[in-house]
C-alpha cells in the first residue's frame, strides 16, 4: 500500500493506546493521581489538532480562531449549566477539576476545540466549500459524535444530569443543543481562521484519538449503541483521513 494512503503508524498507536486507557478510567475512576493523568491525556489528545492547525492556518489566525472558539466554548457551556439553555439541566462533576466561575471546567477548550476543528476539517467538501452548509454539516457530525461522548462521561461522572434522560441518562435535548452549538462553533471556526481550500490530514488525528478513547469508554462501560455508533464514526474519520492523505501524496508527486 502506498504510504501516501497509509494511516500513520503513530496515530494507530496513540488511538490503540488510548482506547485501552479507557478501561482503566471506566474500572478505575478513584485510583491516585487519575485526576492528573486526565489533566495531561486532554492536553495530549489536544495537541496534534493544535499544531495542524498552526500549519495550515498560520500562526495569527491559528491564534485568533482558538481563542473564539475556546471563547464560545466558555460562553455555551456556562450559559447551559447557569440556565439549562441549550442542553438541558445539568453541571459538570468534580473530575474535571476547578471551574470557572463555578460553572464550566477551566481546560473546557482542549477538549471541545480538538472536536470542532475535527468535525470541520472531517466534513470539507470542495464542491459545496460555503460557510452555510459546511457548518451544518460539520454540526451533525458533531452530534454523532456526542452520542458517543456523553453517555459515556455521564457514567464517569464528568457531567450530571440530574433529571435523566432517554439515551443511557442523557436526555435528548442534549443533542439538539449540539446542534445549534455545533452550527455556531464551526461557523466561528471557518470565518475567525479563514479556512480555504483541502485541510490537511493532521487535523483529524485529535479527534480520532479522542473518539477512540470514548468509544473504548462506552465498550468498557457496556454502553452497547455509544460503542456501535462510536467505531462508525471512528471508520468515518479514518477514511476521511485517508482521502485527505491520499491527496497529499498525488499533489506532492513531480510531473
Amino acid at each position: 500500500m502506498s504510504s501516501a494512503r497509509s494511516t500513520p503508524l503513530p496515530l494507530i498507536l496513540a488511538s490503540a493506546f488510548f482506547f485501552g486507557a479507557a478501561y482503566f478510567t471506566s474500572r478505575f475512576p478513584e485510583v491516585p493521581g487519575a485526576s492528573a493523568g486526565s489533566y495531561a491525556a486532554t492536553f495530549l489528545i489536544a495537541l496534534p489538532a493544535f499544531i495542524a492547525l498552526f500549519r495550515y492556518l498560520g500562526a495569527r489566525w491559528a491564534v485568533i480562531s482558538l481563542v473564539a472558539v475556546s471563547l464560545f466554548a466558555f460562553a455555551i457551556e456556562a450559559t447551559g449549566v447557569a440556565t439549562s439553555f441549550p442542553y438541558g439541566r445539568f453541571y459538570y462533576g468534580d473530575a474535571l477539576g476547578p471551574l470557572v466561575f463555578g460553572l464550566v471546567p477551566y481546560l473546557l477548550p482542549l477538549s471541545y476545540a480538538p472536536l470542532v476543528i475535527g468535525a470541520v476539517a472531517a466534513t470539507y467538501r470542495p464542491r459545496y466549500p460555503r460557510i452555510a452548509p459546511w457548518a451544518l454539516r460539520s454540526a451533525a457530525l458533531l452530534v454523532l459524535m456526542d452520542g458517543v461522548l456523553d453517555p459515556g462521561a455521564t457514567a464517569l461522572g464528568f457531567w450530571v444530569w440530574p433529571d435523566g434522560g432517554a439515551y443511557y441518562g442523557v436526555p435528548l435535548t442534549n443533542y439538539l443543543g449540539w446542534l445549534l452549538s455545533g452550527v455556531l462553533a464551526s461557523a466561528l471556526l471557518l470565518t475567525s481562521g479563514r479556512w480555504r481550500g483541502r485541510p490537511l490530514p493532521a487535523l483529524l488525528d485529535s479527534v480520532i484519538i479522542a473518539m477512540a478513547f470514548w468509544t473504548g469508554v462506552a465498550v468498557f462501560s457496556g454502553l452497547v449503541l455509544p460503542a456501535l455508533l462510536g467505531t462508525a464514526v471512528l471508520l468515518f474519520l479514518f477514511y476521511r483521513r485517508r482521502v485527505f492523505q491520499a491527496h497529499v501524496g498525488l499533489t506532492s508527486k513531480p510531473g
